[in-house]
C-alpha cells in the first residue's frame, strides 16, 4: 500500500456472493468496469475469493471481492465454499447474484439467512434479465424490490442503479471514533515514538504509524516523531509538556519510565483496539495472564502475513515475555492473515494484534468468536502494558475502560 492511498481496513468490503454460472464474475466486471475476475461459461471458474483495492463511484475507496459458487462440489469444493463464506465475516455489504432465469434456491435463501444473522446489508440481483420472455411480470412478482435488482452483465441493463443501490448500502458512520484526534485540541502536540530497527520496513513507517500521525493532523496537533532513545533529551528541551506520549508497545519499559506522570501514555496497539471497538474487552481479557496454568495453550493471531525477522513480536518476544511474566510451561500457536481459528476453545487466551489491516467487523467477528466461545481476548500492546503494570496508567484518557479496570 502507497502512503498516498486508503487502507484496506478503511474501505467498504463489498463481498458478491451466489451460485455457480450465476454471473457472479460477470456482474463484478460491470460494476467495478475492469476485467477484475474470469469469466467463463465452465461452471467454478472463480476458484478463490478475489480481492481488489479500487475506487467506484459513487462510492469511493472500497475493496471488492469476487467469492467462488457457494455451490461447488467435492473436496476442493467444499474448500471453496468454507473460503467462500470466510469472506462474511469481512464484508460491509453483500451482494447476492441469482440467475433470474432460475430464481432463488435454497442455496441462496441459505445465504440471506446468513447476512441477516450477521446483520450484514445485503442486496439481491437478478442477474439475466435480458433472457427472460417478461422482465415486468417478474420484477412486479419480487416481494423484496427494496432490496433486489434485476439487471443484465451481458447487456448493462441496470448495472448504474446496481451501484447506487449498494451505495445507499455502504453508508459509513463518519462519526466513529478516531485514532487519538478526538482526544487533542489545535493548540496540543503530541509525541509519537517509533523505534527504528531490524524489524521496520525500510524507507517507510509502518501502517499504524502513518495513520496515527495523520489523525493528530487532521485534529489541528502538531506531531513529534522520534526514536525510542530520543524522548528524555525532547521532554527535556520541549518548550511546555506534550499532551500525549505514544510508543510503539515494545518500547513501553523505557517510555513509561521516562514520560512523567502527568502526561498521557498509550501506544499504538491500544489506540487502534478502541478504533476497532475492542479495548473494552481486550482490556479486560488481559487480566487473564494472572490464571494461566502449566499446559495452557495460547493462540497468537497477526490480521497481516508479514515476513518474520528473527526477534518477532508475535512468534519471538511475547511468548518469552508471557513465560517470564506467568512462570509457566505454556504452548503457543500462531496464526495469520485471514486465517483465525472457529473453534477456539482450546486456547485459555488469545493475545491478537492491533488489527491494523483488518476492518472493524473482521475484528468483532474475531471477538465474538472468543465471546461465544468464553475464551478471553486481548491484544499485544495492551498485554504488554498489564504485564508490566501500566496497563491502568496508559488507557487514563478513556475513563469507561479505566473505570472497567478499577471493577
Amino acid at each position: 500500500m502507497g502512503m498516498n492511498e486508503t487502507p484496506s481496513a478503511d474501505r467498504v468490503h463489498i463481498g458478491f456472493f451466489g451460485k455457480r454460472n450465476a454471473g457472479k464474475s460477470s456482474i463484478v466486471n460491470k460494476v467495478t468496469g475492469q476485467e477484475l475476475a474470469v469469466v467463463s461459461d465452465v461452471k467454478g471458474t472463480t476458484t478463490d475469493p478475489v480481492s481488489k483495492a479500487m475506487e467506484l463511484l459513487p462510492m469511493g475507496p472500497v475493496v471488492i471481492i469476487d467469492t467462488p459458487g457457494i455451490d461447488d462440489e467435492g473436496h476442493l469444493g467444499e474448500l471453496r465454499v468454507r473460503k467462500a463464506k470466510q469472506v462474511l465475516n469481512r464484508v460491509d455489504v453483500a451482494v447476492l447474484v441469482v440467475d433470474a432465469t432460475v430464481g432463488k434456491t435454497s442455496v441462496d435463501e441459505e445465504l440471506i439467512r446468513i447476512f441477516k444473522e450477521k446483520e450484514i446489508p445485503y442486496l439481491v440481483v437478478y442477474n439475466k434479465a435480458d433472457l427472460l420472455k417478461n422482465q415486468t411480470e417478474h420484477i412486479h412478482g419480487e416481494e423484496n424490490s427494496e432490496v433486489s435488482i434485476y439487471a443484465s452483465a451481458a447487456t448493462g441493463q441496470n448495472i448504474y442503479e446496481l451501484k447506487e443501490k449498494i451505495a445507499t448500502l455502504a453508508v459509513t458512520d463518519d462519526l466513529k471514533l478516531r485514532l487519538a484526534g478526538d482526544l487533542l485540541k489545535p493548540s496540543d502536540f503530541v509525541i509519537l515514538v517509533v523505534p527504528i530497527d531490524k524489524a521496520a520496513p525500510k524507507g517507510r513507517l509502518i501502517l499504524p504509524q502513518q495513520q496515527t500521525i495523520r489523525d493528530v493532523l487532521e485534529a489541528g496537533a502538531a506531531a513529534i516523531v522520534i526514536k525510542e532513545n530520543e524522548l528524555k533529551n525532547t521532554l527535556n528541551t520541549l518548550g511546555k509538556k506534550p499532551k500525549l506520549v505514544i510508543t510503539d508497545s515494545q518500547a513501553f519499559a523505557r517510555v513509561s519510565e521516562e514520560t512523567p506522570e502527568d502526561i498521557w501514555l498509550t501506544s499504538f496497539s491500544i489506540l487502534f483496539a478502541r478504533l476497532k471497538g475492542n479495548l473494552k474487552t481486550a482490556a479486560a481479557g488481559a487480566a487473564a495472564l494472572d490464571k494461566l496454568k502449566d499446559g495452557d495453550k495460547i493462540l497468537i493471531s497477526e490480521g497481516c502475513t508479514h515476513h518474520r525477522q528473527c526477534d518477532d513480536i508475535g512468534t519471538v518476544k511475547l511468548p518469552r515475555w508471557i513465560r517470564n511474566y506467568t512462570g509457566k510451561e505454556l504452548g503457543f500457536e500462531y496464526s495469520s492473515g485471514r486465517e483465525f481459528p472457529e473453534d477456539v476453545t482450546k486456547y485459555s487466551l488469545i493475545v491478537h494484534c492491533g488489527g491494523c489491516m483488518l476492518n472493524e467487523r473482521e475484528m468483532r467477528y474475531r471477538q465474538k468468536c472468543a465471546a461465544d466461545q468464553e475464551i478471553p481476548i486481548t491484544n499485544y500492546g495492551i498485554a504488554i502494558a498489564y504485564m508490566q503494570g501500566i496497563l491502568k496508567r496508559c488507557v487514563e484518557m478513556f475513563p469507561d475502560v479505566r473505570k472497567k479496570l478499577d471493577e
